[in-house]
């Protein structure tokens, strides 16, 4: 019903302006019919676009690598070219994104004196460099509502003990389950986590972390990093002090013999020494942000995005051209933004602010939209209306039957009813594209709805919608090429992009949040 409802209030809006007068800019940009401006999207352009952004001269736009410097000179020169402004005041079309490749630290630890090397009695991936003259055993480290190992314990910027593992009462069952049932606290993945955000809570500078039957699932990885010298990208800004720092058993019983038969918190009287120093190394890159500014409402804004990064180039040397992934949606980005700005030169520019944003370092874990909502926002979040978020759409799933026209959409239901609604109707009016919302359900396995950058706005309780056409045999090979793409649905689905967005810069009032993640 309310689908219909919707969509009847959108036709009124261009269809009945002889029963109702005009008299605001908001409901007379609504009047005017968007197409002559979203046929200036074409499969010309987004093809000349893609066979550029997409060569082997941009070697696969790996984050960081002198390919993506110039995906992202490529990309200002076009926003240049447009007379698109940076978003940023001074200018400048660039938002730094400070990464660093997390590489394995070197040093050691001591305790009474005695040393112990890393990779043989410890592990860690986090640097420490600190001593003490004790050290708080907090037997098991879980801190929960029902039950706390901290009660009465004093941790502030003091290193803890902790092992694996959760208590049982004396009928054999679990004490926070009540059961045989344990708890996430034991569980593998998720328990060294917990620990460490309890001990962080109360004011624990860091972890010793004693798990003797996982110790060498986690040496194994230790040793391949070692091996390959590898290492994981991440936010300088998201790095703290905090550590946690795998024992295995013989450095866990030097420093407290009965560590396996007690639980009691205790302090120990250990002189502990960290010497442990980072071996990480700093990454340059940056996110892209230009902006068309709302005439009736500057101060809200609709954010487009897609991720300007690719995986660089195999090991044997050949290039991930990323033609899908996600040329399709950068160079989409660059079509919306000239159809923008053509309505704007003709007196038709959006009511709303819109954001033009390419980020960096989606595919090292959605570092550069984290960064830009976790860490410095170039417009406030409250303020940010939606993200219209896209990410491959130039290709066709195999696994897919029916009509070939379509496009995944992600999100549009989590947060806001009428965003999904308006979506719904303007696809029906402008585009009739078969929505498919297969990875939308919750009980997705592939969890599509958490690796795209729209995940870091939705995280945020901005609505979202993600555009995705869905996997292929070329996805993350070189084998994803422009010349794979289809152009003609690559053009039909970045208008329907357009004609959204269209739709929430122009609307009277902005989306309404009536779910919260």
């Amino acid at each position: 019903m309310k689908k219909l409802l919707l969509a009847s209030s959108i036709l009124a809006f261009a269809c009945n302006s002889s029963q109702q007068a005009v008299t605001d800019k908001t409901t007379a940009t609504m009047a005017k019919d968007p197409s002559p401006i979203a046929n200036t999207i074409t499969e010309e352009e987004l093809k000349n676009h893609l066979y550029t952004y997409a060569s082997d001269e941009f070697e696969g736009r790996e984050t960081g690598k002198p390919g993506q410097k110039k995906a992202v000179a490529y990309l200002v020169s076009q926003y240049k070219e447009m007379g698109i402004p940076a978003l940023k005041e001074d200018g400048d079309y660039l938002q730094k994104v400070p990464l660093a490749v997390s590489k394995l630290p070197t040093g050691s630890i001591v305790v009474n004196q005695k040393e112990f090397e890393i990779g043989e009695d410890f592990i860690t991936f986090d640097k420490a460099v600190l001593n003490r003259d004790n050290l708080v055993y907090v037997g098991y480290g879980i801190d929960t509502e029902s039950y706390s190992d901290y009660v009465g314990l004093d941790v502030k910027d003091k290193i803890v003990l902790v092992k694996f593992g959760e208590p049982k009462n004396s009928e054999n069952n679990y004490i926070l389950s009540g059961n045989t049932e344990k708890s996430e606290w034991s569980n593998m993945s998720e328990s060294m986590g917990l620990r460490l955000e309890a001990a962080i809570k109360n004011g624990a500078a860091g972890i010793l972390y004693y798990d003797s039957a996982n110790y060498a699932r986690f040496k194994q990885y230790y040793n391949y990093m070692k091996t390959n010298n590898s290492g994981k990208m991440e936010l300088k800004a998201a790095k703290n002090d905090n550590f946690i720092i795998l024992l295995n058993t013989n450095l866990a019983k030097s420093i407290l013999p009965n560590i396996e038969t007690i639980a009691e918190p205790q302090i120990l009287e250990t002189k502990i020494d960290l010497r442990i120093k980072s071996g990480d190394e700093a990454v340059d890159s940056e996110n892209i942000a230009a902006i068309i500014k709302g005439k009736s409402k500057p101060n809200e804004y609709l954010i487009l995005s897609s991720h300007l990064d690719h995986i660089g180039v195999s090991a044997n040397g050949d290039i991930n051209n990323g033609a899908d992934d996600d040329g399709s949606g950068t160079v989409a980005l660059l079509e919306l933004a000239q159809a923008f700005k053509t309505a704007a030169d003709k007196g038709e520019g959006p009511e709303r602010s819109i954001i033009f944003l390419h980020v960096t370092g989606e595919e090292k874990g959605l570092l550069g939209s984290k960064y830009y909502t976790d860490h410095e926002p170039l417009v406030p979040l409250e303020n940010t209306v939606a993200n219209l978020n896209i990410d491959m759409i130039g290709r066709i799933d195999p696994k897919r039957t029916g009509d070939r026209n379509y496009i995944y959409l992600i999100g549009s239901d989590k947060l806001s009813t009428e965003l999904h609604d308006l979506s719904e109707a303007t696809n029906k009016k402008y585009t009739q594209l078969e929505l498919d919302y297969t990875y939308n359900d919750e009980n997705d396995p592939n969890r599509f709805y958490y690796r795209s950058d729209h995940y870091n706005f939705a995280k945020n309780n901005i609505p979202i919608i993600f555009y995705f056409n869905g996997t292929h045999a070329d996805y993350h090979r070189p084998s994803d090429t422009p010349d794979k793409i289809n152009y003609d649905l690559l053009k039909n689905r970045t208008q329907l992009v357009f004609y959204t967005a269209w739709e929430i810069v122009n609307r009277p009032n902005r989306l309404v949040v009536d779910k919260i993640e």
